[in-house]
């Protein structure tokens, strides 16, 4: 398997764990306007070495991770890995799902409760991931 590793060196008392995150797919145009039609935001398009990669927009010193979708040998999508929880941009899970099944992609998991942690909602991509996507109303 391929290794790609981004290091970010940060206190760990001022930034959350996770630094970045990968999404392997096998078709990146699909997979491009899957996430992009999804979250209403536009990715980024870079070629690193062996590894073609759509960058999620980042807020430098924002909260949560950033990270990006890679098409390279060795990343095969698929579910049952990793459950990257995506942070809803209207602040309601429901706004990402209505748009998941035009995108291309499945409902698994319609909006649910996780207490007082707010709702979420767990999609297919196009390219067989499991996604979850998370607000607090």
């Amino acid at each position: 398997m391929a290794s790609h590793i981004v290091f970010f060196y940060f206190s760990i008392m001022d930034m959350n764990v996770v630094g970045w995150f990968e999404i392997p797919v096998t078709d990146m145009e699909r997979a491009i306007k899957f996430y992009e039609t999804v979250f209403e935001v536009k990715l980024d398009k870079h070629q690193v070495g062996p590894f073609e990669m759509a960058w999620f927009p980042m807020v430098e010193k924002g909260p949560q991770a950033a990270g990006s979708l890679v098409k390279s040998e060795g990343y095969n999508p698929g579910p049952g890995g990793v459950l990257v929880y995506f942070t809803s941009t209207k602040g309601d899970v429901e706004d990402e799902l209505s748009r998941v099944e035009e995108a291309g992609g499945t409902i698994i998991k319609p909006r649910y409760s996780i207490g007082e942690h707010g709702f979420a909602g767990i999609i297919q991509d196009t390219e067989g991931n499991h996604i979850a996507v998370h607000s607090m109303t």
